[in-house]
């Protein structure tokens, strides 16, 4: 604390640019610049004045990298603002002509996606719609006559599916439907 003092009182009353960082031995860190200037400006003037190389090689290597991602970031927001359509009147014809490529490209790679959701949903519902029709079936065996023997075998599959199911269709005092479960994907197609 005597030194943080010491270190704003130099300050104040030779108006001198003062700058202190002190590390605890347990780990804390306590620091002071001056009002007047900030501590990379202090850092650069030291490194100025002495010559002696505060950063080496690999921290400027980083530096680099860190300024190439933020320009990079930075062009991919514009990039971002111009799919969006915003800021696009200072494009020229060419730019305006690549945007619209990857525009097209992006809906044709969307549509191709929405097609294979509908193909799966399709077949997802050829397979509930076949489940429904063997359960019915089995369930026109069932009130037939449990006991019998023969309308087990054919529910086994030793006669035909289709003409078992013919037979007994008037038998049958209900059926059941699968109802899908979101209507509006049928309505589109």
């Amino acid at each position: 604390n005597g030194i943080m003092k010491k270190a704003k009182e130099i300050s104040v009353l030779c108006d001198a640019q003062v700058s202190v960082i002190i590390f605890a031995t347990s780990g804390k860190m306590h620091e002071f610049c001056s009002p007047s200037t900030t501590l990379v400006d202090m850092l650069d003037q030291y490194h100025k004045l002495s010559g002696k190389r505060l950063w080496d090689a690999k921290h400027e290597h980083l530096d680099n990298e860190i300024n190439r991602i933020k320009k990079e970031n930075d062009g991919m927001q514009i990039e971002l603002r111009h799919l969006k359509g915003e800021d696009i009147s200072t494009l020229n014809y060419k730019e305006l002509m690549v945007l619209e490529e990857a525009l097209e490209n992006g809906i044709s790679t969307l549509k191709a996606k929405q097609m294979e959701f509908v193909r799966m949903m399709r077949k997802h519902n050829e397979m509930i719609e076949d489940e429904n029709q063997n359960l019915q079936f089995k369930l026109r065996l069932m009130h037939l006559d449990p006991m019998d023997d023969n309308h087990v075998m054919e529910a086994q599959g030793v006669y035909d599916h289709h003409q078992v199911v013919a037979d007994h269709e008037a038998q049958m005092p209900f059926a059941f439907r699968v109802q899908p479960m979101q209507p509006n994907l049928q309505e589109r197609f």
